[in-house]
């Protein structure tokens, strides 16, 4: 099959790919530049193990094609890291036991990564409504939902503490 060369804008850094019109971004992002933190777990949009960041929204990437992303800033778990340190939500998610295995973790970071920045003091039924696209198959929710709020606390200190 032909490929085409795109431009893909992914955690700050451009990148040139010669790739498939029809790959998806999970594989480009995956395949092409190696970062497997976006997990394909489903393939029909259901677990939302595959979820990056296009332009700051929260979406699907095994159901996106990636030359479909050209010019817009791609964001992956990779990416959530602040200036080489865990970002609150990452270290509160290891603190709390937020994840068994892991696997669902890149995808669950990235939306509360959204959530927490659409509204940076949600209620516990905003959160649990702000993380249903996402699922977890072994671990109970309660954890998460305990990162989350530690995660919250923190960056309130932070704050605070900035001022």
């Amino acid at each position: 099959m032909k490929k085409e060369l795109i431009g893909l804008t992914v955690n700050g850094r451009s990148h040139e790919l010669a790739i498939e019109p029809s790959k998806l971004l999970l594989d480009a992002l995956r395949e092409n530049l190696g970062l497997t933190g976006s997990k394909r777990g489903c393939d029909d949009s259901s677990c939302g193990a595959c979820t990056v960041q296009i332009d700051g929204v929260p979406m699907l990437s095994c159901t996106m094609l990636a030359a479909s992303c050209e010019g817009q800033e791609i964001t992956t778990v990779e990416g959530v890291s602040e200036h080489g340190s865990l970002a609150a939500i990452q270290k509160a998610y290891g603190d709390w036991g937020g994840s068994q295995c892991g696997y669902c973790m890149p995808g669950f970071m990235m939306t509360v990564k959204h959530l927490l920045a659409q509204n940076p003091n949600p209620t516990e039924e905003e959160i649990r409504q702000g993380l249903s696209s996402n699922l977890c198959r072994c671990t109970g929710y309660s954890q998460m939902y305990q990162a989350i709020r530690a995660a919250i606390e923190a960056e309130q200190k932070g704050m605070a503490a900035a001022k």
